[in-house]
């Protein structure tokens, strides 16, 4: 275990007060190592200790830190103080990026769980070339979007390395099952990122392009453009995988996270690797017709909602419909959730795995809260483990390794079987 003397904390995390923020700030308190100095952070400094104080005694000598987004020179503080920043204040397109340029200014190693496209492109865009510079490590996507779909292809890629099989080609999540609910926070950068699109010919054109966080997009192959909101016939993704699929609202951002990561690795996963995310869209023993009405009901819904959210009647009553900020499933959700996803591979030599994902706890928030503290955790206390890589990156091309063993040690069932 690797630790930092240079600063005097080795986490903060920032907007501990709000739904995610209390759930990671639990998760800390409960699994951090002893030793491990650890900051709350955020605009309020009652709120923070009211947080503090439910925590129990792990974290009664936590300090309390007041920085917000509005105060730049609070976050340039906070950044300098600690190893690793962990925020969930957002939605990041609106408040995320000085925190971003504050970490990237003096080498502190940054996590954060958006699934805001326009956010990530930005960061990069504005922040890697500098963040190589100081050596930070700026690691977008830390939670249920996208740790389990990037860590899932870079484990497969690994074992079939080991295996000596071939580079990945076709690779397909399936969301086999899923319990959960949705947060104000969620709400809110779901509907920044439809504004967005919206109001910008040039952000709707980013936000459509498969690879818009490549780093070098004439590399990347256009067979691999396939759309990220088509269904998929079952026995296409593998011979064993019955009905059709309807494609995963959150596959739009996850899969541009997996393509980073492949981009990042010098397309190590393949020069004709190709990734999609879909979802089970009813029973597998359903009859072919109504499985593919499900899905490609499901998939137009996707669209559709896309489209009407930016009408405004319909967005004014999905607006008073949705959770209001700082609020989210309560807590026998939270803890009665859970979601088991199933990747798909298959190699340049013909050899098909799957890796199964399984965790409890409802996926965006008890179980985001375990990924994103242990991406924290990984960050600030496993550091000789690490790749030697900095800029704006992605939780595969961070942590890897080190990260996938902190959370199998968590609880979290990472399986990977060779199909044939």
């Amino acid at each position: 275990m690797a630790k930092s003397t240079s600063r005097s904390l080795d986490i903060v995390l920032y907007g501990a007060t709000g739904f995610a923020g209390a759930l990671t700030a639990e998760h800390l308190a409960k699994n951090a190592p002893p030793g491990v100095r650890i900051g709350l952070a955020g605009r309020n400094r009652a709120k923070l200790e009211s947080v503090r104080a439910n925590l129990g005694s792990a974290a009664s000598e936590w300090p309390i830190i007041i920085a917000d987004a509005d105060a730049p020179s609070t976050l340039d503080a906070l950044a300098q103080r600690t190893q690793v920043v962990i925020t969930t204040v957002g939605p990041y397109t609106k408040y995320g990026l000085p925190l971003v340029g504050a970490c990237a200014n003096v080498g502190t190693d940054y996590v954060d769980l958006t699934g805001e496209v326009l956010f990530a492109l930005d960061s990069i865009n504005k922040y890697h070339e500098q963040a190589v510079g100081s050596g930070a490590r700026i690691v977008h996507a830390c939670g249920f979007d996208s740790v389990p779909s990037d860590l899932s292809v870079y484990l497969l890629h690994r074992r079939a390395q080991q295996d000596e099989a071939g580079e990945l080609e076709d690779t397909t999540l399936v969301v086999r099952a899923a319990v959960g609910g949705i947060s104000g926070g969620t709400a809110a950068s779901g509907l920044e990122i439809i504004d967005a699109a919206r109001k910008d010919p040039a952000a709707r054109r980013a936000t459509l392009d498969p690879y818009t966080l490549s780093p070098d997009r004439a590399k990347e192959p256009e067979f691999g453009s396939q759309s990220d909101l088509a269904v998929a016939r079952g026995a296409d993704i593998d011979p064993s995988v019955r009905g059709w699929k309807a494609p995963f609202f959150m596959g739009v951002f996850n899969s541009r996270i997996v393509r980073r990561s492949n981009a990042i690795l010098d397309w190590a996963y393949g020069s004709r690797f190709r990734y999609r995310e879909t979802m089970n869209a009813g029973p597998p023993l359903l009859s072919i017709p109504v499985s593919l009405a499900i899905a490609g009901g499901l998939g137009f819904g996707a669209v559709l909602a896309a489209v009407g959210l930016s009408i405004p009647p319909v967005r004014w009553l999905i607006e008073r419909l949705s959770p209001k900020s700082g609020t989210g499933p309560g807590e026998w959700l939270r803890k009665r959730g859970f979601y088991t996803i199933d990747t798909y591979t298959r190699t340049s030599n013909g050899a098909r795995y799957v890796l199964t994902w399984s965790q409890k706890g409802d996926p965006g928030y008890a179980a985001t809260a375990v990924m994103l503290g242990e991406s924290a955790l990984t960050l600030a206390l496993d550091r000789d483990r690490l790749p030697h890589r900095a800029g704006v990156l992605t939780p595969a091309t961070a942590m890897g390794d080190a990260l996938a063993d902190r959370l199998r040690a968590a609880g979290l069932q990472i399986d990977i079987r060779k199909l044939g």
